[in-house]
């Protein structure tokens, strides 16, 4: 494992790009393990997640040039994932740890930041700052507390929200009342009903979203994995409904599953996205005359949108800068840099009405929109597991596909699921037990 980790195959050029050229050594001495000392003033920034951090010009705009203001005697280095030659293996292989991390919190805090033990519990520095956890919206915070072992391995800095985006000229097409903040799934899939129908040559779709997506993230607040057990639980009667409630939108005559990218094509009423693939699809098509909504909610949870898909800050446990780190963070998560970021149109993480009405201030696109939808209601709260339990990730594409492709009927799909998965857990233990590695997170 330790050769793989290592990558005793990287190139030199390989190991410059992981470090963004701040090694300052030799060339040999750019693909050794040990460790590269970096400037006392220098602090160390790695972005898996957001994704769109890859731009350097982007993550300038909306982190850099706010962090070179409020800290003007810190060097800030940033190096984004860029498979190949900027993953957690290349840093690794170049002796070059990141101070702080941004990643995917829900599965990454396993996958990628605990396989490489660089997990480090801020709690203690909580407390030295006076850091007030409480300004957080609750569900992003519970998102890093469920992966974090019973500690707190990061703090949420965005949240790559579930936007319900709908075309308007579809709805006045066919004279049906846009969506509401608060349509129930049901309303939805009356909707859907009346707006799928073939018109000329084109086919009009209802609505899409991603099933996988919509089971994994649910709005009811339920977990593929036992809280208390190593174990699947997949089989419970909201499981049921849950999974039942999207199959039956794909049943309908002429709506069946295409990929929500089918949106900036003019012939889908209404799709379900994280805002990241949202904008992108707008952008795609500026013809497109589109309005937001809240999503779509169940009775016995009225006010619940879909657990939190947070992108969280992690301190290295190898930095040996963790207080400055920790200050930055901070900043990161004040009402004076939120209110800047949500301007940019991305979902802070901030509690706080000033933030949430400043967002996407700055974007054209998104200007007269119905920005407020995203705040109409609350994110769902993850499950809490006991510290100690295997992670995988949750099969949902699994049920998918046994619905889709075998025509299993949902309790047949969910069981089957859970089955493989108990497995899989097992097979996780055995791997572990043996010096490994977890491979299914």
């Amino acid at each position: 494992m330790k050769k793989r980790l290592i990558a005793a195959s990287l190139t030199t050029a390989l190991a410059a790009a992981a470090v963004g050229g701040c090694t300052g050594g030799s060339e040999n001495a750019a693909v050794k393990e040990a460790p590269v000392k970096a400037p006392e003033n220098e602090l160390f920034i790695f972005t898996a997640w957001p994704a769109f951090y890859v731009k350097e010009d982007i993550f300038d705009k909306q982190v850099g040039q706010f962090l070179k203001k409020k800290f003007p005697d810190v060097q800030f280095k940033h190096v984004a994932w860029d498979n190949p030659g900027r993953r957690y293996e290349d840093l690794i292989a170049a002796g070059t740890i990141p101070d702080i991390i941004f990643d995917e919190v829900r599965r990454n805090s396993y996958r990628q930041v605990g396989r490489f033990k660089m997990e480090y519990d801020v709690t203690e520095l909580i407390k030295k700052y006076n850091f007030d956890t409480g300004k957080i919206n609750p569900s992003d915070m519970q998102r890093s507390i469920a992966a974090s072992e019973g500690k707190l391995y990061s703090l949420p800095f965005n949240n790559n929200e579930w936007v319900l985006i709908y075309n308007k000229d579809i709805f006045d097409k066919f004279g049906e009342e846009y969506p509401k903040d608060g349509m129930t799934w049901d309303e939805a899939y009356d909707k859907t009903k009346r707006l799928t129908r073939q018109d000329g040559d084109i086919t009009y779709k209802g609505f899409q979203m991603n099933p996988a997506h919509y089971m994994k993230f649910n709005q009811l607040g339920e977990s593929g994995l036992d809280p208390n057990e190593d174990k699947a639980s997949l089989t419970s009667g909201n499981w049921v409904k849950i999974v039942n409630n999207i199959r039956r939108f794909y049943d309908i005559p002429g709506n069946q599953l295409v990929k929500t990218n089918q949106f900036s094509k003019g012939n889908v009423a209404m799709i379900i996205d994280s805002l990241e693939n949202a904008t992108r699809l707008i952008n795609e098509n500026k013809n497109i005359n589109f309005d937001i909504s809240s999503v779509p909610v169940f009775p016995e949870a009225p006010k619940a949108k879909f657990q939190p898909n947070t992108n969280g800050m992690f301190i290295t446990n190898q930095s040996t800068k963790k207080d400055l780190a920790f200050q930055v963070i901070a900043y990161l998560l004040s009402p004076e840099y939120q209110i800047e970021l949500a301007k940019q149109g991305v979902i802070p993480t901030l509690a706080d009405p000033a933030v949430q009405q400043a967002f996407a201030k700055d974007l054209a696109e998104w200007r007269g929109k119905r920005v407020e939808s995203l705040f109409y209601l609350t994110s769902a709260k993850p499950t809490l597991r006991k510290p100690g339990l295997t992670f995988i990730d949750t099969n949902t594409d699994m049920v998918w596909n046994l619905i889709s492709k075998e025509s299993k009927d949902s309790q047949t799909a969910l069981r089957m699921t859970e089955d493989a998965m108990n497995k899989t857990i097992r097979e996780a233990q055995e791997l572990v037990k043996q010096g490994g590695v977890n491979p299914y997170q």
